[in-house]
């Protein structure tokens, strides 16, 4: 079969800089592959285009490119739907693939795309072994996914996955340390995608916004005031402002979801074929959407429906098309915590600040805290002087308030007049006099090349500052 709907994607990417946040990396180049679902249209995998400022496409079956742009994106479940721009008939011989059934176990499937190693299309054939919720290394979501024992490399990431005939997964990542272990999107998430597309719905996938325990232990079970045979998960935190906030309360036990019994490991039997986690109904729903739950709570059962919104943890996970969210103020450089920021480290999950890592692991949002900024360095300037040693260390009060977030922080520190004290969770001190600040911005950005002393759209953000050319003292 050769498999003429299969493509391959050329992407210009550009990275924001997490050390240098007003400025970006270096451009660089990458291959993926996709396939063509309808006119003028391919699905491919969300982290091929993620930062892409510049696509283009090739078939198969002709040298010349054309150039393509992406229509929509979800970086939550790593898919991305991409248009041929010019010429606008470059796929007109192109019969589309169409998005089969969820595969079975041991159904036999073929791997299709372009990896790296030669420039000519793969095909590499294997069978489906697995099929639960993993890990997407793309947005750091857990989400239904199909393992499959075919070799996936390089390159053949956003490439469709055949059965019988018909897309039933697209190619978005491996195992590393073994062989021929590969993770696919399954059908379920690509319909919900596609037609999420065409009803104009949000791209992010949501979340309960809880912390839950497993309730295999049996005093504990009776401890929550469960009856012999009742199962389910006990709910340990409400995230602020989440999709439960409001309507679960901690140690209630959530004895089924969307009509699914919970079992007290946290899963539930899901299309009558396999057991996995019970947030894996999350994975087709949008923003929203209400969704049923049957709780247990001081003994007595109800059932409750929760609006579902956006995931919105303590610490972002990993972000894309979007510039960091920076301050620069007095020489001081703030940003909001994020897990990009993280990974500036060396295996970060080891080297980067304990506060941090107890930030992204541990923290949630609250009524006070909907996210952490952090002094990530100082430009020495004659304004900081004796501050140098404050770097990489959240804020913990200005002006003897906590700061809500990045945006209410930028707030407070623009309209300040006067002293300005600053304190870091590790109790250091900085104080400022805010109309000094405001006299020596210019000289400081000047002298380091910045072009804004903040991210375009914080409140007061300015138009972008010259570059003196005289020399500077």
């Amino acid at each position: 079969m050769a498999y003429p709907e299969v493509i391959r994607v050329f992407a210009t990417s550009q990275d924001p800089d997490f050390d240098g946040p007003w400025q970006a990396r270096t451009p660089s180049n990458s291959t993926g592959s996709a396939v063509v679902i309808g006119k003028r249209e391919l699905l491919t995998g969300a982290h091929v285009i993620a930062n892409a400022t510049f696509l283009q496409i090739q078939k198969m079956t002709s040298p010349d490119k054309a150039i393509a742009r992406v229509k929509a994106v979800s970086h939550d479940c790593d898919l991305a739907l991409l248009e041929v721009v010019e010429p606008v008939d470059f796929l007109d011989d192109v019969e589309p693939a169409e998005v089969g059934d969820m595969p079975r176990l041991r159904d036999e499937v073929a791997v299709v795309g372009y990896p790296v190693g030669g420039e000519e299309i793969s095909i590499t054939e294997g069978v489906v072994s697995r099929i639960e919720v993993q890990r997407y290394s793309h947005s750091q979501r857990h989400l239904l996914a199909v393992t499959v024992d075919a070799a996936i490399n390089a390159g053949n990431s956003g490439g469709p996955v055949f059965g019988d005939g018909k897309v039933v997964g697209i190619a978005f990542q491996k195992l590393t340390g073994v062989d021929n272990i590969g993770e696919m999107v399954p059908p379920p998430i690509i319909r919900a995608f596609l037609d999420g597309v065409k009803k104009g719905k949000r791209p992010e996938i949501p979340a309960l916004g809880i912390t839950t325990q497993n309730l295999e232990n049996p005093l504990l079970r009776k401890q929550l005031g469960l009856a012999d045979g009742e199962r389910g998960v006990v709910v340990l935190h409400i995230d602020h402002g989440g999709s439960s906030d409001g309507v679960l309360q901690p140690r209630d036990v959530i004895t089924s979801i969307d009509g699914l019994p919970i079992a007290n490991n946290g899963t539930v039997q899901f299309m009558k074929s396999f057991r996995t986690r019970y947030d894996v109904v999350l994975g087709y729903r949008y923003i929203g959407d209400r969704i049923k739950l049957d709780i247990k709570r001081d003994g007595k059962m109800k059932t409750v429906e929760v609006e579902l919104k956006k995931w919105s943890p303590l610490v972002p996970r990993s972000r894309y098309d979007e510039p960091p969210a920076y301050f620069v103020y007095g020489g001081l450089v703030f940003q909001t915590l994020t897990r990009d920021y993280l990974t500036t480290w060396d295996k970060w999950w080891n080297k980067a600040p304990k506060e941090f890592l107890n930030y992204y692991y541990l923290g949630f949002r609250t009524e006070k805290q909907h996210e952490v900024v952090i002094l990530t360095q100082i430009l020495a300037d004659e304004i900081n002087v004796g501050y140098a040693h404050l770097y990489n260390e959240a804020i913990a009060t200005v002006n003897g308030r906590e700061p809500l977030d990045m945006l209410d922080f930028v707030q407070t520190l623009s309209s300040a007049h006067g002293v300005v004290e600053i304190t870091t969770t590790s109790g250091g001190m900085i104080v400022l006099d805010a109309d000094d600040v405001r006299k020596a911005t210019p000289r400081i950005l000047a002298r380091y090349h910045i072009p804004r002393d903040r991210t375009p759209g914080l409140p007061g953000s300015a138009p972008a500052v010259a570059p003196m050319r005289a020399a500077l003292p």
